[in-house]
């Protein structure tokens, strides 16, 4: 019950974030990425619901809740994909939300795996829990992409590392 009042909850905020950011999303010269962000938040979300409801129903539910909502994400995966590509975007975030998504896809064909191991021997509690987890990732995922949405910083480790050798070298440079 906490799973899907959260997921509920976190949908009703992204939906407000869509709304503050709305030029952002749908203006003329709207990015593709900021779309792509979008609607990935809102796929990890509504994954993570529906899964999270189904387990209200019975346990039965969560197989084919996993497998049906594992396959309409990997279609969203798939389309993103070809969406960023088609954009041809040259600057990093465009990679980096390239990579984002393959990580979400390999969530995705985990959840399907897990939820056709359930399928075939309803009563796997390690495929249940695995199912569980990825729920968890889905929020996890949901959160960041919400974040980079509104344009919250980013303090990736590599690219704080990658600003301070830079600096530390523009330092350097200046002082000779």
């Amino acid at each position: 019950m906490a799973s899907a009042g959260v997921a509920g909850a976190l949908i009703g905020l992204l939906f407000v974030a869509i709304s503050v950011a709305q030029d952002r999303l749908t203006s003329e010269n709207a990015d593709p990425i900021h779309q792509v962000r979008a609607a990935a938040a809102l796929t990890a979300f509504t994954n993570a619901l529906t899964i999270s409801l189904f387990a209200l129903i019975s346990n039965d539910g969560i197989a084919w809740a996993s497998v049906s909502v594992g396959i309409v994400g990997v279609l969203f995966i798939a389309g993103s994909l070809v969406s960023l590509l088609r954009e041809r975007k040259a600057h990093r975030t465009a990679l980096r939300d390239a990579t984002f998504l393959v990580g979400q896809l390999l969530v995705f064909a985990l959840q399907i795996r897990y939820g056709l191991r359930l399928v075939a021997n309803g009563h796997d509690i390690d495929a249940a829990q695995a199912i569980a987890t990825l729920v968890v990732v889905c929020f996890l995922v949901g959160i960041s992409r919400s974040w980079e949405l509104v344009g919250g910083p980013s303090f990736s480790f590599l690219g704080q590392s990658f600003a301070f050798v830079r600096h530390r070298r523009d330092r350097s440079d200046s002082s000779d």
